[in-house]
């Protein structure tokens, strides 16, 4: 569904009106292009603190963008050590010196704080970040890297948890469309950024803001990977398959290179059919209640040669307030949202249907983080959701399967075209982006954890919400 306000606040006249009385003007988001080669383009200003350990794969991973221009700091302390070390794996770093004068602009700011270990060093994303903040190009990335503090003690635990509130802080600030992300890394896990760095950087990130991840150790190896068609060969099952964010699930993951099987319930067979045409994909009719749906499914995996990537996305909202919902309400709810993924999940894992290397990734929602007004239901369901993904993510761990979770916020769907014209514009205005963000915004963020890239990232759950004023 198209955005009026944004439409008319982005023509040569609104714009002039709307600044004139002080209205929001949502910026026009850049998301990723077909052909477009270079995860990022512009210029990349990177820097790091004393004793930080990410920041030779940050300029590793830069160097597979080609249209990106990797520069350095000159204002502090580390900037000719910086640019040492972007030399010693092939990348020419520019000395970059910040003054008030010089209007330079950056598509993205990437700060390696991972050697932050007491409070009083936090004052180094303050030396880095205060001279170019206001130097941002429109839809820039701000990208800050941490030690993951659960695996810490003491003042660095408490410094490093710090970043949080830095980031979030910062993503209210930025506007006009840029982005602000925290990746929390594992000592030793520094060469399993590239995931993280390829996403958070690239247009395909444009309405997820303000979100921390957190990476651990694995064998993935950047060096050898296909970054343009990084599911190929990946075989994948999408329920709720037929249209929304389900049908661009599957148009997302078929582009990047995966035989994509779309599952819905029979009476959406045609539209079923029109998604599979359209990616040469597959099509399973099934009630995933159902109490033979596990083993089909399970059947159907194996004739494919095994699953690579299970994506639950079919869910159901009836809402009610708590006082008046019927009790078929809550039940049904609870079966499709929840109760149904365990089932399939259990099945498929035992009969080895789902890999060793497999991915589980869930669509939870803003309301399972936050609560809603009328879906006691819904927002059961949807937190139960990220119950599942804590607790998968450390039961499958020994089989390489990683359990991640997508939780959205707005989006522009048959669903949210429906909401009354006041409900609807608030929920569009409610966030840092001041709009809705599109179906193809949360099928880029499965894509990304449904990557075998991503092999080091288990036990996330990441918001597509434009930083939502709702649920942190």
């Amino acid at each position: 569904m198209s955005d009026t306000y944004q439409t008319i606040a982005n023509s040569p006249m609104g714009k002039a009106l709307f600044n004139a009385i002080n209205l929001p003007i949502p910026v026009i988001l850049e998301r990723w292009q077909p052909g477009q080669k270079s995860f990022i383009s512009g210029r990349v200003l990177v820097g790091a603190a004393p004793g930080s350990s990410a920041v030779d794969t940050v300029f590793a991973t830069l160097k597979g963008a080609p249209e990106a221009q990797p520069a350095v700091l000159a204002n502090t302390g580390n900037a000719s050590d910086l640019q040492k070390q972007a030399a010693a794996v092939g990348v020419s770093a520019d000395n970059y010196t910040a003054t008030k004068e010089d209007d330079s602009k950056f598509k993205a700011l990437v700060f390696d704080a991972t050697g932050i270990e007491t409070p009083e060093q936090l004052k180094a994303l303050w030396e880095f970040f205060h001279p170019v903040i206001k130097k941002l190009d429109k839809c820039a990335r701000v990208l800050v890297i941490g030690r993951t503090p659960e695996t810490l003690g003491g003042a660095a635990r408490v410094a490093q948890r710090g970043l949080e509130g830095f980031t979030r802080s910062v993503g209210k600030e930025i506007k006009r469309g840029s982005t602000v992300q925290l990746v929390y890394c594992d000592a030793g896990a520094e060469s399993q950024l590239a995931a993280p760095l390829h996403f958070f950087l690239s247009p395909k990130s444009a309405y997820v803001s303000a979100q921390v991840v957190r990476v651990g150790a694995s064998g993935f190896d950047a060096d050898a990977f296909d970054w343009d068609k990084p599911l190929a060969g990946k075989k994948a099952l999408v329920t709720g398959g037929s249209r929304g964010i389900g049908a661009s699930i599957a148009r997302v993951l078929a582009r990047d290179g995966a035989e994509v099987t779309v599952l819905d319930i029979p009476p959406m067979a045609e539209d079923l059919n029109k998604v599979a045409e359209e990616i040469q994909g597959q099509t399973l009719e099934l009630d995933i209640t159902s109490d033979e749906a596990p083993r089909v499914i399970a059947e159907a995996a194996r004739k494919m040669g095994g699953l690579d990537i299970l994506v639950h996305n079919a869910g159901v909202t009836r809402d009610k307030m708590l006082g008046n919902m019927p009790e078929n309400f809550w039940d049904m709810v609870l079966n499709i949202n929840i109760a149904s993924q365990l089932r399939i999940n259990e099945q498929l894992v035992a009969d080895g249907a789902l890999g060793d290397g497999g991915r589980i990734v869930s669509i939870s929602s803003i309301a399972g983080i936050a609560g809603n007004l009328g879906q006691t239901n819904y927002g059961t369901s949807k937190a139960a959701v990220i119950g599942m993904i804590d607790t998968y993510s450390e039961e499958y761990a020994d089989k390489g399967i990683t359990v991640n979770a997508v939780a959205p916020g707005f989006i522009e769907t048959q669903m949210t075209a429906a909401i009354p014209f006041t409900i609807r514009e608030a929920g569009r205005r409610m966030n840092t982006m001041n709009q809705g963000g599109q179906p193809v915004d949360v099928a880029e963020t499965i894509a990304f954890f449904a990557s075998p890239a991503a092999q080091g990232l288990s036990g996330n759950v990441v918001r597509v919400c434009g930083q939502m004023m709702l649920g942190a």
